[in-house]
């Protein structure tokens, strides 16, 4: 077939005698037509795939950990390395991105964009390790405009619920106690509750420690704590995971992030509150969800929502991949409840989505992906693969693996 796609032109210039003999032009061309068709087909059909992830030339080598499909065919990457890639014609093409000054031995877990010009790119590290690097030009040139003020810090998730508005969760650090919202100190005139903008000089200062929290809302230009957040832990007990950047889901009135560790799995549920001395107007409650934990390398790796109500957690403990109980489970009443999946993914998953076509919610880790029609009840095999990541019909892993969902299985 390559053959004959080679040798038959309509232009008259290639045809072999025993064509020009029996066959007029137009038939010719219709022929030509009908194999030129054939050839796609097969090139289709030849392309590298692992189930129906077909992979994509990402021009790196690197561990790509952060993906983000902005729509119109423009898609970005991010991972180690310092490394950033983009797309603007849908994966025909992939583009290396300059690499932001001094992020050589950084690991860009997070990356949102808006069109093929703006976006922000988020390190995970120990302390000044994690930043927030910001590009208006398509990636020419980058300028870091967050740095982690914490050295014991570690950012864990960054989203943002439209263009302007963002938030960053980093592990627990220490923090002034708060109470309904204000620092617990005592003051010289009278001991009591003061605001955090009506400070004086302290005799004594509580603390505690409590997950970080930073937002911004000029579209990541700049950032500041929130130091009304309510997300109080054990740095030695609880953390969350920076596996994929999908540990935290954000919108305008409500939000979800899930953690795990020595304590368990859990979500912390945000719920508007906007009376709350917060700047992401959220009051924040701690649900118990039925994902694997107890130890350091377990618990909610990934969170994600179709709509305000039904949403799905996965997760497990990536030491051991192949492990299937508790790494998966399902809410249908916002995060109130969460109940574990009957039939589980087939490993530990660090990602999921929802993919609205097709109606049905995609996970991926290490040992593979599933697919669940069942709003997470019951899941099934898609594929054996190595991924981290999803922005659908997008994923990454490692070695720089750069993927497009193509065609699912049938319903069963």
């Amino acid at each position: 077939m390559a053959g004959i796609c080679l040798i038959l032109r309509c232009n008259g210039f290639h045809y072999t005698n025993f064509v020009m003999k029996i066959l007029s032009l137009a038939k010719c061309c219709a022929i030509f037509a009908l194999l030129a068709t054939g050839c796609r087909f097969a090139g289709y059909a030849q392309e590298p795939h692992s189930g129906p992830w077909v992979y994509q030339d990402g021009l790196t080598k690197e561990n790509l950990r952060g993906i983000v499909n902005v729509g119109g065919g423009i898609v970005w990457a991010s991972g180690a390395h310092g490394i950033v890639r983009r797309t603007e014609d849908a994966g025909y093409m992939w583009q290396s991105c300059s690499m932001p000054a001094g992020a050589e031995d950084l690991d860009f877990r997070g990356i949102q964009a808006w069109d093929e010009n703006n976006a922000v790119v988020m390190s995970s590290g120990p302390g000044d390790q994690s930043r927030i690097y910001r590009t208006t030009d398509g990636c020419q040139t980058w300028k870091v405009v967050f740095t982690n003020p914490d050295k014991d810090g570690f950012w864990d998730a960054m989203a943002f619920w439209d263009k302007q508005h963002g938030e960053i969760i980093g592990d627990p650090v220490t923090r002034p106690q708060l109470e309904g919202g204000v620092v617990t100190a005592s003051y010289p005139d009278s001991p009591g509750n003061y605001p955090q903008d009506k400070r004086a000089p302290l005799l004594e200062k509580k603390t505690e420690t409590r997950f970080a929290v930073f937002v911004t809302s000029d579209g990541g230009a700049t950032w500041k704590e929130d130091q009304g957040a309510f997300f109080q832990s054990d740095p030695h007990r609880s953390g969350a995971f920076a596996a994929s950047n999908s540990s935290l889901v954000r919108r305008e009135q409500s939000g979800w992030f899930g953690i795990g560790g020595l304590d368990g799995s859990f979500i912390y549920r945000g719920v508007d509150a906007t009376d709350v001395m917060s700047f992401d107007g959220l009051f924040w409650e701690k649900k118990p969800v039925p994902i694997s934990g107890g130890t350091e390398s377990a618990g909610v790796f990934s969170v994600s929502f179709a709509d305000g109500q039904h949403g799905i957690a996965v997760g497990g403990d990536y030491k051991k991949p192949s492990a299937t109980a508790g790494t998966a489970a399902w809410t249908a009443d916002g995060g109130m409840t969460w109940t574990a999946a009957v039939r589980p993914p087939h490993g530990y998953r660090s990602s999921v989505a929802w993919d609205a076509a097709a109606k049905a919610w995609i996970a991926v880790g290490t040992n593979g992906s599933d697919i669940s029609y069942d709003d997470g009840r019951t899941w099934v095999r898609l594929d054996d693969g190595n991924w981290n990541a999803l922005s659908l019909p997008w994923v990454v892993g490692p070695d720089g693996r750069v993927a497009r969902l193509g065609n699912l299985p049938r319903r069963k």
